[in-house]
C-alpha cells in the first residue's frame, strides 16, 4: 500500500513549482508510506507525480513504473499469475499495455491507480470494493488527484470528487464504470457443501497473503477470531492484537483473550485511557477525513492498536469485509422493516458497495496512520463473489435469524463454541468505546448547543452534539466544501 499523488496540466505550463507543491501533498500524506518517496516532474513544466511507500515484500513494496509514458502509479496488491520475479507494478503496466484501459475487468485484486499518457491525459481507476482511496479535482486546467483529500485541500477548494468503487475516471473524457473481475468458482450445492467451499475459499485467500504478515487484529468477534486461526495453520507464530478501553472495558476484550488462550499464540493488549482519546480527538478527524460519530469512534479504537502493531510489523491480518458479505448487520437485516428476503438481498448488496464509506474508511485511515498495511482476506475477489451466490436465508438462518450462519458453520471446529456463537456487536460498542465517548466530548462542549445547530453547513443532519463537536474540529482542518464527502446512509428512506 501507499500514498499517490498527482499535479497534471491538461493545457500548457503551470506557473506553480509542480515538483515542489506536489513534495508538500505527498508530505501531507507521509503516515500512508514513510519508508520511500519518489517523484517524477514532467518536461516542460507540465506537472508531477509521485508516491509514498511502505517497504514490504518484493513482490508490493514498489509502486510507482515512471522511466517512460504511460506513467503508472499504483497502490494496491495483485493476484494474477505472473513471473516469478515480477512484481505487482510491473504486472499492472503488462496488463495495460495488453488491454488499455479494458485491462480493469481483468486484474484480480484491490487496488487505486493513477495512469498519465503522453498527452497528459490522466487515468484514475479503483476496484469495485474500494478498500483504497482516491480523490481528484481541477483548479485553473490543472488537475489534481490524491490517495487523501489533505492532499487536495490547498490546490482544489471546491468540487473534489472521491472517485467511486468500480470506476475510471479519464481528465479527458470523465467518469464511467468498468465490469467487475469474475473469478471462476464452484457450483453452489446444499448448504453443508457450501459451508465446505466457503471454508476452502476463505483459507486460500488468507494463504496468499501470508507472505510478510507478522499480526493480526484480533476484536474478539468472529470475524477476527477466524482469520487468527487459519493464520496460525501458516505461521505458527503470528502475534495477535487487542484494544479496549481501560475505564469500561466492552465484551470483546474477554473474548479476545479466550481465542488468544485458545489458540496459544502471543496477544499485545493495548489499554485504551481517556487521555489518550481526548489527545488524539483533532488528529482522529484529520487522519479521518469526516465528522462521522460512528467513525470516530472507530478509527480512535483502530488506531491504537494499529500503533502497537507498528512496533512489530507492516502487515496485519483484519476480519473486515464478513459483515457485508455473511448478513452481520443485524439492525438492518433483522429490522422489523425488512419485510422479504428480496429486500434483505437487495439491503446486503448495498452494504457492500457502500463499505468504503462505513467500515473500510476507518479502517483504512487508522491503520494507514501509523504506516501499517492492512490485508483482508474476506474482500479476497473468489469469497466476494461466492458470497453473492449464497442465498439470504443461509446467512440469517432459521427461526432464531442467526446472522453469518453459514460462516459460522464452516469454521465451527476451529473456534471455542463462544466464540462461535456470540452474536455480533458494533465495533464500538464490542470495545467499549460507546462507553465513554459522550462522558468525554460532554466535558468538551455543551450539549445543549446541539438544539441550535443541528445541521452542517450543506445539510447533513448531526447524529449528535459529539458529531458537532467533531465538524467544528474538521472545518478548522479541510475546506468547508470538503464536508459533503461525510456520508451517511439510511437503508429505510
Amino acid at each position: 500500500m501507499a500514498s499517490i499523488a498527482g499535479i497534471i496540466s491538461q493545457y500548457g505550463k503551470i506557473d506553480l513549482n509542480s515538483t515542489k507543491q506536489l513534495g508538500k501533498m505527498l508530505k501531507l500524506m507521509r503516515h500512508r508510506g514513510s519508508d520511500n518517496t519518489v517523484i517524477r516532474t514532467l518536461t516542460d513544466d507540465r506537472g508531477a507525480m509521485g508516491t509514498n511507500e511502505i517497504n514490504l515484500t518484493p513482490k508490493t513494496t514498489y509502486s510507482t513504473s515512471m522511466n517512460e509514458p504511460p506513467y503508472i502509479l499504483f497502490d494496491g496488491e495483485l493476484f494474477n499469475e505472473r513471473a516469478d520475479d515480477q512484481c505487482d507494478v510491473e504486472l499492472f503496466r503488462e496488463y495495460y499495455e495488453k488491454y488499455e484501459k479494458d485491462c480493469f475487468k481483468h486484474l484480480n485484486g484491490s487496488f487505486s491507480c493513477a495512469i498519465v499518457e503522453k498527452d497528459e491525459e490522466v487515468i484514475l481507476a479503483r476496484d469495485h470494493v474500494g478498500a483504497r482511496p482516491i480523490f481528484f479535482g481541477s483548479n485553473n486546467g490543472v488537475f489534481y488527484f490524491s490517495s487523501e483529500m489533505k492532499g487536495l485541500k490547498d490546490h482544489v477548494q471546491f468540487d473534489i470528487q472521491e472517485l467511486p468503487p468500480g470506476c475510471i475516471y479519464s481528465s479527458k473524457k470523465g467518469m464511467k464504470n468498468f465490469d467487475p473481475f469474475v473469478p471462476q468458482l464452484p457450483e453452489l450445492s446444499d448448504i453443508h457443501q457450501t459451508a465446505k467451499t466457503l471454508r476452502e475459499l476463505l483459507i486460500d485467500a488468507v494463504k496468499v497473503r501470508m507472505d510478510g504478515v507478522e499480526a493480526v487484529s484480533l476484536s474478539g468477534g468472529l470475524d477476527s477470531s477466524i482469520i487468527a486461526a487459519i493464520a496460525k495453520e501458516y505461521n505458527p507464530n503470528i502475534k495477535l492484537f487487542t484494544g479496549a478501553v481501560e475505564k469500561a472495558p466492552g465484551p470483546d476484550l474477554e473474548n479476545a483473550k479466550l481465542m488468544a488462550e485458545y489458540l496459544g499464540l502471543e496477544h499485545h493488549i493495548y489499554m485504551i485511557t481517556d487521555d489518550d482519546i481526548k489527545n488524539f480527538l483533532s488528529d482522529a478527524v484529520w487522519y479521518l477525513e469526516s465528522f462521522d460519530e460512528d467513525c470516530i469512534s472507530g478509527i480512535i479504537s483502530n488506531y491504537y492498536v494499529s500503533k502497537k502493531v507498528k512496533e512489530y510489523s507492516n502487515l496485519v491480518f483484519v476480519g473486515e469485509g464478513a459483515d457485508e458479505l455473511f448478513g452481520g448487520y443485524r439492525m438492518v437485516l433483522k429490522n422489523p422493516k425488512v419485510k422479504s428476503e428480496e429486500q434483505r438481498e437487495r439491503l446486503a448488496k448495498k452494504l457492500l458497495e457502500i463499505a468504503y464509506n462505513t467500515a473500510l474508511r476507518r479502517l483504512d485511515r487508522a491503520w494507514m496512520a501509523n504506516g501499517v498495511v492492512y490485508q483482508t482476506p474476506f474482500l479476497d475477489t473468489r469469497v466476494v463473489a461466492f458470497s453473492e451466490k449464497i442465498p439470504m436465508k443461509w446467512k440469517i438462518y432459521g427461526e432464531k435469524q442467526v446472522e453469518k450462519y453459514i460462516l459460522r458453520e464452516a469454521f465451527r471446529d476451529m473456534l471455542p463454541e463462544k466464540i462461535a456463537n456470540r452474536e455480533k456487536l458494533r465495533f464500538a460498542m464490542g470495545t467499549g468505546m460507546d462507553d465513554v465517548m459522550d462522558e468525554i466530548i460532554a466535558d468538551i462542549i455543551d450539549p445543549n448547543e446541539f438544539k441550535h445547530r443541528p445541521k452542517a453547513a450543506y445539510g447533513l443532519p448531526f447524529a449528535s452534539f459529539k458529531e458537532l463537536y467533531y465538524y467544528d474540529e474538521f472545518l478548522q482542518l479541510f475546506p468547508p466544501s470538503y464536508e459533503k464527502q461525510t456520508i451517511r446512509w439510511d437503508p429505510f428512506k
